[in-house]
């Protein structure tokens, strides 16, 4: 096999690896363009309703307790480390 038909097998070798691999990568996104078309079609694309917590007047005050435990928390590792 002379070096002019290895560059040939191998030139062809290549061009059908990658039209391999595009052609799946086609036929992946027209799957996924047509899956989310169905979903959407189907209502399915909506997030469910969720409960909602009651606010209440405390949670500024929560929101501080949480800041100055977390504060001294760090406090306190600082000082042992």
């Amino acid at each position: 096999m002379t070096i002019g038909e290895m560059f040939e097998q191998s030139g062809v070798l290549t061009l059908l690896g990658m039209g391999t691999v595009f052609g799946f990568l086609i036929i992946l996104i027209i799957s996924v363009t047509l899956v989310g078309k169905i979903i959407h079609t189907l209502g399915l694309d909506t997030e469910a309703p969720t409960a909602q917590k009651p606010k209440s007047a405390s949670t500024g005050a929560s929101g501080a307790a949480v800041t100055a435990a977390i504060t001294a928390a760090v406090t306190e590792y600082r000082k042992t480390h």
